[in-house]
């Protein structure tokens, strides 16, 4: 197998089931599990559109315009891109750069993406954590939006909520990656 620019590889660009990086739908993935976030963020896709359309047409009828309409619409696209993110890692389809990683031996590359993971982990359990003290603060001091006036916590909330979901999935990424390279370290002792 060669890339693109004609540079011979060992294994293709997105983990396989075979060199235990990968899952397909039916190796046990996360399959149905993620409907709910896809189900969410396709919501919040559709809102936005529906928010910015009204606000177009007002605008385009009447010269007026609905400012509030982008709290809503900033809101939305946070949620919109975190549950998108969670979907990524439940899917193995998240952004890595795989240059380097692509011309490494499999145990390497096993070592590489456990390391990608764990400070994956870390950083979205910062993002639970800190997320979450700084919603409670904007809860205790009753902070409101600029927009429309409404208790800010209300849209940050959201941010250590969804942040956890990512975390599930990364773990569930990282015990699927572990799994999977000890049951091919049991195969190797067996052969």
């Amino acid at each position: 197998m060669a890339d693109q620019d004609g540079i011979p590889i060992d294994f293709p660009a997105k983990p396989s089931v075979e060199d235990g990086l990968g899952k397909s739908p039916d190796a046990g993935g996360p399959g149905k599990s993620i409907k709910i976030e896809e189900a969410l963020a396709a919501l919040a896709m559709a809102l936005i559109c529906l928010i910015s359309l009204a606000n177009v047409v007002v605008r385009y009828l009447t010269d007026a315009s609905f400012a509030f309409t982008e709290e809503f619409s900033v809101f939305l696209l946070v949620v919109m891109t975190l549950l998108g993110a969670s979907i990524a890692f439940a899917r193995n389809e998240h952004i890595r750069i795989t240059f380097f990683l692509e011309r490494f031996p499999r145990p390497v590359r096993s070592v590489a993406e456990l390391m990608t993971l764990a400070v994956t982990t870390l950083l979205f359990s910062m993002i639970v954590y800190y997320g979450a003290v700084f919603t409670f603060d904007e809860y205790q001091y009753d902070e409101v939006s600029a927009g429309l006036g409404y208790p800010s916590w209300i849209y940050s909330i959201w941010l250590p909520l969804i942040a956890a979901i990512i975390l599930v999935r990364v773990v569930g990424r990282s015990w699927r990656l572990a799994r999977a390279k000890k049951s091919s370290m049991h195969k190797d002792d067996v052969s």
